[in-house]
């Protein structure tokens, strides 16, 4: 097992917009899931700006930044990634995002690797999906979210 080394910060956003969630869509040996658009934080970046490039890199769209929702833990060797993030141990800030133009979403000029796509998901079909990190999916309502805590530790 490798040991970690250092934690990486990172900002995500959650994007509804008529009861649909705004999605990364990857790819693996196991096939499609879904993630929260996002990523690690630069030096010298506010958790905001590091928000705000991240999803103009990946799903194409500037992205007004809103409350924070929660912070959530990922220590990879713990989870279902743990081959491939045994060393892996990051801290995310989640935020209530929105944008003014939804319908432009699409992948931006600097994608993940195993990135595939962009979609909006209906919160609906939540349940049904690979989606990342699964632990957040029973506070998705018909047209929001609504998380009780603000510190949900480690999960995926």
């Amino acid at each position: 097992m490798r040991p970690i080394k250092h934690i990486r910060t990172a900002a995500r956003a959650i994007i509804i917009c008529e009861g649909k969630l705004l999605v990364v869509k990857m790819s693996d040996r196991r096939g499609v899931y879904y993630i929260l658009p996002g990523g690690g934080q630069q030096p010298g970046e506010t958790l905001e700006i590091a928000l705000r490039r991240e999803c103009l890199e990946e799903v194409g769209l500037e992205v007004q930044v809103g409350p924070l929702l929660y912070v959530r833990e990922y220590i990879g060797r713990n989870h279902s990634f743990s081959q491939k993030h045994t060393g892996f141990h990051q801290l995310e800030h989640v935020f209530r995002c929105s944008v003014k133009n939804p319908q432009a979403a699409a992948p931006g000029c600097e994608t993940d690797n195993h990135q595939i796509g962009v979609s909006w998901l209906q919160l609906s079909h939540l349940p049904n999906v690979r989606f990342y990190p699964d632990c957040i999916k029973q506070w998705f309502t018909e047209d929001g979210f609504e998380c009780p805590v603000q510190y949900l530790g480690d999960c995926n």
